[in-house]
């Protein structure tokens, strides 16, 4: 806590005079509450609520003749309650240098790849930092050699990943963990490779044609989903990182008030090869109230067809899915917002939901709800060790 308390405050002294010098330095520092609505599945798991403080600074450099850019961006949490989520990472530390056509970048870096909102398949150049949330929406920075080309037709990508990051996951105190315990100081990969021992490579194409963006990607290494496997002398599962193939595609199509989204894959791994798709639309209803409220409704399908058998690989909840939610914009000064979905299982019928909501409270300020609730889930369904995790969060968060 000193250190997250020390580094707001050094960065507050410093940003008056680092703009004089080229540099941008910003930040927040954030009080979440996450409160759970039951006792959790597993025995010894912490109950009701979960404190903890969130640091983030942004520091960014960029030369006269913005030839260079410099940026570095560590992020860190204090948990109160689960000792696994009280962690540091660099999200970004990075140097690149831009070129007319072409640019290098090198350090450690965050790469999204997808255009979908309930599921983003084709992203998987950084790790999930699972500690964060189960939506694999927080990544871990990946060490990375990034050589970007853009012409007339089209922008071609390559990446050069020699570390790889292990997933991160809740303490045996932790809610939303897995139901078994895992440790992963037991993690293991193909081959026998180590934390660094691999090299992983990917390959990415974007344009845009008309009202068309489409993308291309290729990604060959170690998976970044883990399947599990027993170690028998201690009783626990080790995370097991397979050498996997990937392929995917991810295209948007934009025509007034609508977007059409899909984003697809094939993988091939060393047990079987199998696709996976999300597809669907947004509509927006622009002006909906005389404030000038936007309303946008989302619908996306999921589809995956690979094994269920868990030694075979790691196993996807959205196999057969329907997600339907909507997008609410205030559109005035606080920048008020509302995001809320349901995702049903048209397999066995399961729901869980899902809402966020945020609106800045003046300059520097910014509160936000999060929630995540599972409503009626079959004991079958893969999300069912889940079924008493449903929780708000609030956060407070401060800008400077």
């Amino acid at each position: 806590m000193k250190m997250l308390l020390a580094s707001a405050l050094a960065a507050v002294s410093l940003s008056q005079a680092a703009f004089a010098d080229g540099i941008d330095i910003s930040g927040s520092i954030a009080a979440e509450n996450r409160v759970f609505f039951e006792r959790g599945n597993l025995p010894g798991q912490l109950q009701t609520y979960q404190g903890s403080l969130e640091f983030e600074l942004d520091v960014r450099w960029t030369s006269p003749d913005r030839r260079w850019d410099f940026v570095f961006v560590p992020f860190g949490r204090l948990d109160g309650r689960d000792g696994e989520r009280t962690h540091f990472d660099a999200r970004e530390a990075y140097v690149r240098w831009n070129g007319d056509t072409v640019s290098v970048r090198t350090g450690y870096a965050k790469v999204f790849w997808g255009v979908a909102e309930s599921l983003h398949l084709v992203d998987i150049i950084n790790q999930s930092d699972g500690i964060e949330d189960i939506d694999n929406e927080d990544k871990l920075g990946q060490l990375m050699l990034e050589v970007s080309v853009q012409q007339d037709w089209g922008q071609i990508t390559g990446y050069v990943l020699p570390s790889f990051r292990k997933r991160t996951f809740a303490g045996v105190d932790g809610r939303l963990r897995l139901p078994f315990p895992v440790d992963d100081s037991l993690t293991r990969f193909d081959q026998g490779q180590d934390e660094g021992g691999d090299i992983d490579f990917a390959l990415r194409y974007s344009h845009y044609f008309g009202d068309w963006d489409v993308g291309l990607s290729f990604f060959s290494g170690a998976s970044r989903d883990p399947r599990f496997v027993i170690d028998p002398s201690l009783g626990v599962f080790a995370p097991f990182y397979d050498d996997i193939t990937q392929v995917g595609v991810d295209l948007q199509y934009t025509n007034e008030a609508w977007l059409w989204k899909f984003e697809g894959i094939v993988r091939d791994t060393p047990f079987e090869t199998f696709v996976a798709g999300v597809g669907g639309l947004e509509y927006s209803f622009y002006g909906v109230t005389e404030a000038g409220a936007d309303l946008g409704i989302i619908l996306e399908i999921q589809y995956d067809n690979r094994s269920n058998d868990p030694l075979l690989g790691p196993l996807s909840p959205a196999d057969n899915d329907l997600v339907t939610g909507f997008r609410y914009s205030l559109n005035d000064v606080e920048d008020t917002a509302v995001l809320a979905g349901i995702t049903t299982d048209l397999d066995d019928g399961s729901l869980s939901g899902f809402v966020e909501a945020s609106r800045r409270i003046g300059d520097n300020w910014t509160t936000e709800l999060e929630g995540r609730f599972f409503l009626s889930v079959d004991q079958q369904n893969l999300i069912a060790g889940f079924s008493k995790d449903s929780h708000i969060i609030i956060r407070l968060t401060r800008y400077f």
